[in-house]
């Protein structure tokens, strides 16, 4: 995979986070319409918040090739987003990207971490040592219910 570093998000990171996300979730086949309906969740702008850790990975030339955003609160860690260039899903980019988020929720004092999945990353989160435990109603598309996955860290 070359020389990868990861590295905290800049709020000047946002336009190429978003673009990247978008790519993401596209490469599963979505129709225009319903992409446009997901603009908004797909707009990503890292912040400094207290609880929120947005990391990219990132090759030799500075080029944005996948990244997390994650929300810990009350002990909680909450996915917001994960996502990888198309052309190098399945490389263990993702892999690397979720030992960082771990270890980030783990390290802001989490005890578990969950996530609202796209149906089609179902397979990467259950890998990921995530297990199903519902549904949950899409942000985007009113109607539309995505499944909920969990895991708890040991103590």
């Amino acid at each position: 995979m070359g020389d990868i570093t990861l590295r905290r998000a800049r709020p000047e990171d946002g336009p190429a986070l978003s673009a990247l996300a978008w790519r993401s979730k596209a490469s599963n086949g979505y129709e225009d319409a319903f992409m446009a309906q997901c603009r908004a969740e797909l707009t990503v702008v890292p912040d400094d918040a207290p609880g929120r850790s947005t990391w990219i990975a990132e090759d030799g030339a500075g080029r944005a090739l996948g990244f997390f955003d994650l929300i810990v609160e009350n002990g909680s860690a909450e996915v917001e987003g994960l996502f990888v260039e198309p052309g190098i899903q399945r490389s263990g980019l993702g892999r690397r990207l979720w030992i960082k988020l771990e270890a980030e929720a783990i390290a802001q004092g989490a005890v578990d971490v969950s996530a609202d999945a796209d149906p089609k990353a179902v397979p990467f989160y259950c890998a990921m040592g995530l297990a199903p435990i519902g549904t949950r109603p899409s942000g985007s598309i009113p109607g539309r219910r995505l499944p909920r996955l969990r895991k708890a860290f040991r103590p």
